[in-house]
């Protein structure tokens, strides 16, 4: 934008991501600030139960990959591990319904922790289904197999929240940049198993690069999920005069 001061250019930029960041969380968060961290003066799209999640879905799929060493496993973990799993959405879930209900009261501390639990386990089936969907060649050994991988696997997750909760914010505006990238990551990672389901792209890729045609499937889903969403909560909101 020539001829304009830098410093006014730079609110207009900062202004554009704020309104982006807003839209993209909008149809799947309440957005309350005083339940969501911000980063370099903007607000995280979502709220820190949220925030936990995406983020913990994407550290923990990252994990699950570099544990997996390129065998692409795609049997379920272990029975213990899934209900392990399962008790952590559990906690999430008991966190969620007994403040809401007004029982106790909880934390953006412990939001975060819960969400991250929540959005750690999710990838135990999210990995398996989309090395069963995605490539070519896949190996029927579990995911996380060993009592070596779980433990790396769940030493992982006291990590994900000291970078949620100290380091990203360190990093000032890039932190609520970067859950958005984790809340894309976690609908195009999710959508891939939906657009894997077409036989044309069911177990066509050797390589990451292989799947671009169903990742563009996957992004163009989760556009239409983000915005439909967003669009309802617009919707209901003027028709009780909050619009």
């Amino acid at each position: 934008m020539p001829g304009l001061p830098c410093c006014f250019r730079r609110g207009m930029l900062t202004a554009m991501l704020a309104t982006a960041l807003h839209w993209l969380g909008f149809g799947l968060c309440h957005q309350l600030p005083e339940r969501s961290f911000f980063g370099g003066g903007l607000q995280v799209p979502v709220c820190a139960r949220d925030t936990g999640i995406y983020v913990g879905f994407v550290l923990s799929l990252a994990l699950i990959a570099l544990l997996d060493r390129g065998r692409r496993r795609s049997g379920l973990p272990a029975w213990s591990l899934l209900v392990l799993g399962g008790a952590m959405v559990a906690a999430m879930a008991w966190d969620g319904v007994t403040s809401y209900a007004g029982l106790r009261s909880t934390t953006n501390d412990i939001r975060l922790a819960t969400g991250l639990m929540t959005g750690w386990a999710l990838p135990l089936v999210v990995a398996p289904l989309l090395s069963s969907q995605l490539w070519r060649r896949s190996s029927p050994g579990r995911v996380l197999e060993g009592w070596g991988e779980t433990a790396l696997w769940l030493a992982g997750l006291p990590l994900a929240f000291a970078l949620v909760r100290w380091g990203l914010p360190a990093t000032g505006v890039a932190y609520p940049v970067l859950v958005a990238l984790c809340i894309v990551t976690t609908f195009v990672s999710v959508n891939l198993i939906v657009a894997t389901l077409a036989p044309r792209f069911e177990n066509r890729a050797d390589r990451l690069l292989h799947a671009w045609p169903a990742m563009l499937v996957s992004l163009a889903l989760s556009v239409v999920e983000v915005g439909g969403t967003a669009w309802v909560r617009a919707w209901l909101q003027s028709l009780v005069g909050l619009g």
